[in-house]
């Protein structure tokens, strides 16, 4: 099995599987409304130069998330 890794951990062109959220209130709404949920596939489509916001390709939508709420998304390889 994998080791679970936060969604900032993903580097430019690699794929993963959200496990689970550890965000809460309106940003845990969020990132759910975004589709962050479980077993959904994500791929990190690059990083900012500056290397924060990273943009992801999420259930057909390419979005920008900053690395602080990208580490409360869990995901696997």
């Amino acid at each position: 099995m994998d080791s679970v890794l936060r969604l900032c951990d993903i580097a430019p062109g690699e794929k993963c599987t959200v496990s689970g959220l550890t965000a809460t209130g309106a940003m845990r709404r969020r990132l759910l409304d975004i589709g962050l949920v479980e077993h959904t596939p994500v791929y990190c489509i690059g990083k900012s130069p500056g290397g924060d916001p990273s943009a992801y390709l999420i259930c057909g939508a390419v979005i920008a998330i900053r690395a602080a709420d990208a580490a409360t998304v869990l995901v696997e390889r």
